[in-house]
């Protein structure tokens, strides 16, 4: 199984990327501008989105993509998510004022791009990958996901602050390889962070405490400007293992 890490960053600018992982060649989870990385051959490949949440940096380049591969999709691309995500994308983006509704088009019976509901606690096995959804604690209704495929196991929160569901859904299991956690702020802005529902390093320790193993960590979703602080109070705070931030581009071989 390969993990690539197309967009990470919790903001844009130069040479950053929001949210968008790829697993092999056909499977994203999430879709922010990091999906601008892939050629158009690879973009056509995909066939699966699983989505963490609504918010933009997590769903805006799902319509550039099946507007851009639109003619190269012989079967749909299908979109994964919790009832609440799947109704903020009709309504808000798929509404043909914003974009056109792709999961009408080019006819109802027969569209490029289906929505299928995934609440927290239900996986989905796609080839002998096992994708499970577990319930976070965002602004909006989010998940995180663990996705397995035999004995190797890789696991990404989403966008979340303090809960203990992702914990135990990860310790219920008796491995992880690596583990990607969102760390959107620095103490500094520990106010903001709670009120956002985001990780600041002192919360995040207190959470990276309840893993009962210990993965390879990576940090995610840091605001541009302030991501040599955060891994830096991260390690400070966080001493049992060892910390690295995710840039994007790097590839996992699990």
């Amino acid at each position: 199984m390969k993990l690539r890490a197309l967009g990470c960053s919790g903001g844009v600018g130069a040479g950053l990327r929001t949210t968008s992982l790829m697993v092999d060649e056909d499977i994203l989870i999430d879709a922010g501008s990091g999906l601008g990385e892939l050629y158009l051959e690879e973009m056509s490949r995909i066939r699966h989105i699983f989505l963490t949440h609504s918010h933009l940096d997590h769903v805006g380049f799902i319509p550039l993509l099946i507007d851009s591969v639109f003619e190269r999709l012989h079967d749909p691309i299908t979109v994964y998510a919790q009832a609440e995500t799947i109704k903020a994308l009709k309504d808000h983006i798929f509404n043909w004022v914003i974009w056109p509704d792709f999961s009408k088009l080019p006819s109802e019976d027969a569209s490029v791009l289906r929505f299928e509901e995934m609440p927290p606690g239900t996986s989905v096995e796609i080839k002998g990958r096992i994708i499970e959804s577990i319930g976070v604690n965002h602004t909006v209704p989010a998940v995180g996901y663990r996705v397995a495929q035999g004995a190797a196991a890789f696991a990404f929160t989403g966008d979340t602050t303090t809960n203990d569901t992702f914990w135990a859904a990860l310790n219920s299991h008796g491995k992880l390889d690596l583990l990607i956690v969102e760390c959107a702020f620095t103490n500094r802005q520990y106010k903001l962070a709670q009120v956002s529902h985001h990780y600041c390093p002192a919360l995040l320790s207190q959470d990276l405490a309840k893993l009962k193993m210990q993965p390879e960590v990576y940090l995610t979703h840091l605001k541009p400007g302030e991501e040599l602080v955060i891994l830096s109070e991260a390690r400070a705070a966080i001493q049992h293992v060892s910390l690295k931030t995710l840039v994007g581009g790097e590839i996992f071989q699990l």
